[in-house]
C-alpha cells in the first residue's frame, strides 16, 4: 500500500503548499510513569518518555518516516536526559535543537486513569530545562530554524516556560514567520500551567493569530471562554485568519475550514477504551504528516482519528512501535 504519494486530483490549501525543510515540533518532553497491568499493577510502574509534541511527532515520523522531524526542547546532561535522546534517535527524530542543561533536567509525571480510560496526572516539572529551551539554543540553531518547513507548538509549549523565556520565543517565532516558515498551532489548554485564565488567554490568542494551521479542541474553548457551541467556537476563531483550521471534538466530528470551504469529517469510533493519553497527539501528528504527503483533507483526518482511535487501546502515551507499524501497514489512506 502507498502513505507517500501525493493525491493528483487533490488541491492542496495553500497552507500545505511548497513545505520545505524539516518539520520542527516544540515542546516538553518528560519521564512517564504508567501503572503496569497484571497482579502487581498497583506497585509497579513501566518508564517512558513523553510529551504533548514529542507524541505527535512520533507517530507523525512513524506513519510518514519520508519527512525529516525534529523535535526541540531543552534536556538535561544526566542518565534520564541520555535515555531520552536514546529513545528520541531510535524514533528516527532529529535532535537539532535539543541542546542540554548543567543544571536542570528532564520534568516527570504519572499517569492515573480510571475505569473508563480517562486520565489525570501527577507533575514533578517545576525545575525542568524545557522551561529554558529557547534561551539554551546557539545561534547556529536560532539561523537554521528560519529553515524550517512547519513549526509545531502547543499552549503547553508556551504555558511552562519562564516569562523571560516567553518574551524570547515570540521573538523567534516572529522571525520564522517572516522568513516563510508555516506556523502551526494547537491550544491545548491546562489550567494548572498558567498563572491566571487572563494570561492564558492573551499568549494562545497571540499564538492563533500567529498560526497558518490551527488545530484546537472544542473543550480548549469551554475551558477559556465557556463556549460549548461548536458554531460558537467556529465564529470566534474566524478573527485568527488561519489557513486551515481543524477543530476537533474528541469522539465527535472534526471540522475543517480552508480556501476549499468547510468540511465535517466523522472520526473513526472505538469502544475499547483503555487509555486516552496522547489521543489528540496521535491525531495532530498524523493529521499534519497527511496533509504534508498531499492528501485531502477527509482522508487526512480519517487517517489521523482511525490513528488516535487505536493509540487509546494500549496504556502510556507512545504505543509499543510493533503494534503502531502492525496498524499502520494494513491501513490504507484512499482519497
Amino acid at each position: 500500500m502507498q502513505h507517500q504519494d501525493k493525491s493528483k486530483n487533490e488541491a492542496k490549501s495553500f497552507a500545505f503548499d511548497n513545505i520545505d525543510g524539516p518539520l520542527v515540533f516544540a515542546g516538553e518532553c518528560m519521564l512517564e510513569l504508567v501503572r503496569q497491568n497484571g497482579t502487581n499493577k498497583h506497585n509497579t510502574l513501566g518508564k517512558s518518555f513523553a510529551g504533548d509534541l514529542y507524541n505527535s511527532s512520533v507517530y507523525l515520523k512513524r506513519a510518514f518516516p519520508q519527512f525529516h522531524v525534529e523535535f526541540m526542547s531543552c534536556i538535561g546532561n544526566d542518565m534520564l536526559s541520555e535515555e531520552f535522546l536514546q529513545s528520541l534517535h531510535s524514533e528516527n527524530l532529529g535532535s537539532d535543537y535539543l541542546p542540554k542543561s548543567d543544571s536542570h533536567h528532564l520534568g516527570a509525571y504519572m499517569v492515573v486513569t480510571d475505569e473508563q480510560g480517562e486520565r489525570s496526572f501527577i507533575y514533578w516539572r517545576n525545575d525542568s530545562a524545557a522551561k529554558r529551551m529557547i534561551s539554551a539554543l546557539n545561534q547556529s540553531q536560532h539561523s537554521t530554524l528560519l529553515t524550517a518547513g512547519i513549526f509545531f507548538f502547543s499552549g503547553i509549549s508556551i504555558a511552562i516556560l519562564l516569562d523571560e523565556e516567553r518574551s524570547l520565543f515570540w521573538r523567534l517565532l516572529e522571525q520564522m514567520k517572516r522568513a516563510g516558515v508555516k506556523i502551526a498551532f494547537d491550544p491545548n489548554y491546562r489550567p494548572q500551567l498558567w498563572r491566571s485564565a487572563e494570561t492564558a488567554k492573551a499568549n494562545i490568542e497571540k499564538a492563533c493569530h500567529m498560526a497558518d494551521i490551527l488545530l484546537p479542541g472544542i473543550d480548549d474553548f469551554d475551558k477559556l471562554y465557556g463556549m460549548k457551541d461548536l458554531d460558537e467556537c467556529l465564529a470566534f476563531c474566524e478573527q485568527f485568519n488561519a489557513e486551515e483550521l481543524v477543530m476537533k471534538q474528541g469522539e465527535k466530528t472534526v471540522h475543517v475550514i480552508n480556501a476549499d470551504g468547510k468540511q465535517s469529517i466523522p472520526v473513526v469510533p472505538n469502544d475499547n477504551v483503555v487509555d486516552t493519553t496522547s489521543a489528540g497527539d496521535a491525531f495532530n501528528g498524523v493529521y499534519i504528516g497527511s496533509r504534508c504527503a498531499g492528501h485531502s483533507v477527509k482522508s487526512s483526518v480519517r487517517a489521523a482519528s482511525a490513528t488516535a482511535s487505536k493509540v487509546i487501546e494500549t496504556p502510556g502515551a507512545i504505543m509499543p512501535a510493533a503494534l503502531f507499524n502492525e496498524f499502520w501497514e494494513q491501513y490504507e489512506i484512499s482519497e
